[in-house]
């Protein structure tokens, strides 16, 4: 509790006025449906003390104001009526402009009140350039003048208006403040001010929620954030910050988001810090070249409409739901699954994305996250992030480390933007040690690894190098990462399996490339043999088909302890990572049959690849490379290669190819004894 006290008395010491106790904005929250910014600045204005009578006071004054000035859809007439009667009432909405060339003059259309064509003075607009993008929330005078004369201008007119943000910020306080507070402290000060307890969580969470913070304080910044239902993914950019908005999931265009070349105004991408997207499966252009141009963007921070080429500099964020459990996902297909299909198979768009943040990592919201300690009042915090998009912390790690090989150009840049993300908001006033910006170079690396990883399964070969790493300039050690998720969890597990049981890796009915295990059980019995899990795909009945008749044939030439007669074969083909059954399974399935006769099991983490024909020709692998590398994902140590694929080896990165004890075979026979060891 010691800690508590003295957190609150430093915020409330170094940062007078600029704090807010979190559970007074709870309270009113829940009886309110406006965003947290514009009751924070309610409450800075009249609750910014310790004194508890005080507090009340200003918490009763605040709630007034909502009640008497905030505009519920429902009320709009009454309040309508309030102003024309009154002649000028205040009222708090969103305002959104637009300008009408036709008469020249811009126009208010208010979100709540449902009022539209309002006059409002140019100066408005230059000042708050966002009333022309999305809209803000504003506090505004409202008067009411009707002129019989003028019957095409609506009698409502802006009075005042006050835009619910802080007007300014001096960055200096921020920095000497940040001295006073140790970096567990100040981590913890700004997940209080975005409203979470961080003593009910983990220290990995409390990275993670930091994570979602960085498309505010880093420009062009392109985050992506999938896991299950309930765990705030969008709640900052839509309550928290007004400088980022929310675009629920569903048709976008071009022209919003973008440029539009009608109007020639910018789209929401140079009104906003980041655009958000909520529900990335309904995400949808209507435009051919959406997802193209939204490629450019997010590559360069620029687009082309027309014959211009436009900047900005807005972070992009993608928020959904995960439906499965993540180990299912990674089986039978990637982290990228959710994205509609014009993206889950476009690697270009998602080698783009900086950092991958695992949402099944952060648990499902419960009351006790939720803070009533002090944190900063939300409009404080959004600029102080605001201020800091100027600044540049990409090059903090040069001082200590350089970056492994397996790092392209486009994973430097995602790392070096994540590491200056994090620099901005744990140390902002740019002192740290080595041992900080190692923590934070590692997190970096892992969120980045685990698009790479995803990219691979989607893009094949051309993603192979993904084993991630950095070297201390001091005394050169190499550190590689890994990503939690990938770790463990083997399809092909450590040590030996039983006789019969076959790990063979090949192309699926859908055109990828995947791990099927094949299951031999040898009964007494008379002779009968049976397959299951083949599905309704002949080309696989009939590999298996061609396995068990030279099986019969040239059993002899394997073991003359073999016998068919007084034996039922029994095999199951397990399609581990759900792409459909592949239909080269004939040498392995011929060999598991040997296994399971002899009792004796393959070598352990084997894989076999080639496959036979009738009269037992081997037929090279095609794909050397990408199958290689899904033998690797999967698990296997060893290799058991046909003579003919030798001439490929040279497709193979010397990285992966050196990761195997590789095996080759000239017939089915001498296949057979190096899987089982007997050379």
């Amino acid at each position: 509790m010691d800690n508590e006290i003295s957190l609150n008395e430093k915020l409330n010491t170094y940062f007078a006025g600029r704090v807010v106790r979190k559970d007074l904005t709870k309270k009113i929250k829940e009886g309110a449906n406006v965003p947290i910014y514009v009751l924070e600045y309610l409450l800075g204005m009249y609750c910014a003390t310790d004194d508890e009578d005080s507090i009340n006071d200003g918490v009763e004054r605040v709630k007034k104001i909502l009640s008497d000035n905030f505009v519920r859809p429902d009320e709009a007439e009454k309040i309508k009526s309030k102003i024309k009667e009154l002649g000028q009432y205040t009222v708090i909405d969103n305002i959104t402009v637009k300008l009408n060339e036709k008469k020249d003059i811009y126009e208010a259309e208010f979100s709540n009140l449902g009022l539209k064509g309002v006059l409002i003075s140019s100066h408005y607009v230059k000042d708050y350039e966002k009333l022309l993008g999305g809209g803000i929330w504003c506090i505004l005078k409202m008067n009411y003048f009707y002129d019989e004369e003028i019957r095409d201008v609506s009698p409502f007119n802006i009075g005042n208006l006050t835009p619910i943000q802080m007007p300014n910020l001096d960055l200096e306080e921020i920095f000497t403040g940040r001295n006073q507070f140790t970096k567990d402290e100040w981590i913890d000060v700004l997940l209080r001010s975005v409203g979470m307890e961080p003593t009910q969580l983990e220290y990995k969470v409390k990275w993670h929620l930091l994570t979602r913070m960085i498309p505010l304080v880093e420009n062009n910044y392109n985050l992506c954030e999938l896991g299950p239902r309930g765990t705030g993914k969008s709640h900052i950019y839509k309550e928290i910050s007004p400088n980022s908005i929310l675009v629920s999931g569903g048709q976008t265009t071009v022209a919003n988001l973008f440029y539009n070349m009608a109007s020639r105004q910018i789209g929401l991408v140079g009104l906003w810090d980041c655009v958000a997207f909520d529900e990335v499966a309904g995400i949808t252009f209507k435009d051919k070249d959406g997802i193209q141009i939204m490629k450019d963007y997010m590559a360069s921070g620029s687009f082309a409409r027309g014959r211009e080429q436009k900047a900005a500099s807005a972070s992009m964020v993608f928020v959904g739901n995960i439906n499965q459990s993540v180990d299912v996902l990674l089986k039978t297909s990637h982290l990228f699954d959710p994205f509609p299909d014009a993206m889950a198979y476009d690697s270009a768009f998602f080698d783009r994305v900086h950092f991958y943040l695992p949402g099944w990592e952060i648990p499902k919201y419960r009351p006790e996250f939720f803070t009533n300690e002090y944190g900063f009042i939300t409009d404080y915090l959004a600029e102080f992030f605001r201020e800091m998009r100027k600044r540049n912390f990409s090059d903090a790690m040069d001082k200590y480390f350089n970056l492994g090989n397996n790092l392209n150009q486009r994973d430097v840049i995602a790392v070096r933007r994540t590491v200056s993300g994090m620099v901005k908001l744990i140390y902002p006033n740019g002192e740290y040690t080595k041992e900080n910006i190692e923590e934070i170079l590692q997190y970096a690396l892992v969120g980045r690894r685990r698009v790479k990883e995803q990219l691979k399964k989607i893009g094949g070969m051309e993603f192979y190098d993904v084993h991630f790493s950095y070297i201390d300039k001091e005394n050169f050690n190499e550190e590689f990462v890994s990503v939690p998720e990938q770790g463990g969890g083997k399809l092909i597990p450590e040590g030996t399996g039983k006789p019969g049981h076959i790990y063979v890796v090949g192309h699926g009915q859908t055109g990828m490339i995947g791990t099927f295990k094949i299951e031999t059980e040898v009964v007494p019995g008379s002779g009968k043999f049976e397959r299951t899990g083949l599905g309704s795909n002949r080309e696989t009945k009939e590999s298996i088909n061609i396995a068990y008749n030279y099986f019969r044939a040239n059993k002899k030439n394997i073991s003359g302890t073999i016998s068919t007669h007084d034996f039922d074969y029994l095999m199951h083909v397990q399609d581990l990572q759900g792409i459909g059954v592949t239909s080269e399974l004939s040498l392995a399935a011929f060999i598991g049959m040997c296994s399971g006769a002899l009792k004796k099991p393959i070598q352990s983490q084997m894989v076999i690849l080639g496959t036979m024909s009738i009269g037992g020709t081997i037929t090279k692998v095609q794909e050397l490379a990408d199958t290689l590398q899904v033998c690797f994902d999967a698990g296997a140590k060893k290799i058991l290669l046909p003579m003919a694929s030798a001439v490929d080896i040279g497709t193979i990165p010397p990285e992966l190819f050196a990761k195997f004890q590789i095996s080759f075979y000239q017939s089915p026979e001498d296949a057979v004894f190096k899987a089982l060891g007997v050379e």
